[in-house]
């Protein structure tokens, strides 16, 4: 199985069907967490699971797209990250013009939060573009609440490119060149 141990002793491995439960968890979990701290506008206040298509989407994430699952050092998964070949066709979001890979999912498990789980799923996301020969690796993420996650993205080499509004929900595309 191809894992990759990073200094803080979480192993990035491809994920699969199997993951389904622990993504929609991790999803769940997410949504409780932002609740929690007055944030309703990025994921809404029902749990992922709940919503009608959510445990059908997450069962596409982890059979038709590439997943990526960090487990804690006694195989807990810790986060989550998909990667495609673009963004979704339901989001109003201008085509890369070259063959690019996109994080449609970055997700962790906030009892492991400040760990640098996200970041080091990120930097599994540049290796694996690397490895196809890509170039251009982007995400799109909520560009509400003061701009929290743009910023996160930014502390993790990607640049701001555009914004769109998909209904009344704030997003912004962000890029990183892999030269």
């Amino acid at each position: 199985m191809d894992k990759t141990t990073h200094s803080h002793g979480i192993r990035i491995r491809p994920g699969g069907i199997a993951d389904a439960p622990a993504v929609l968890d991790m999803l769940d979990s997410a949504v409780a967490w932002m609740n929690a701290r007055g944030n309703t506008g990025q994921w809404g206040t029902v749990p992922y699971s709940q919503r009608p298509g959510g445990a059908e989407r997450v069962e596409r994430y982890t059979t038709e797209n590439a997943p990526f699952i960090a487990e804690s050092a006694d195989g807990t998964p810790v986060g989550v990250l998909v990667l495609d070949s673009g963004p979704s066709p339901q989001l109003p979001i201008t085509p890369a013009g070259e063959p690019e890979r996109y994080v449609r999912l970055l997700v962790t498990d906030r009892r492991y939060a400040g760990r640098g789980i996200g970041a080091a799923l990120l930097e599994r996301a540049v290796e694996e573009a690397r490895r196809a020969g890509v170039e251009l690796l982007r995400v799109d993420c909520w560009a509400g609440g003061g701009g929290e996650l743009v910023a996160y993205y930014e502390r993790n080499g990607f640049t701001p490119t555009e914004t769109f509004l998909s209904d009344a929900w704030p997003g912004q595309v962000l890029a990183r060149r892999l030269a």
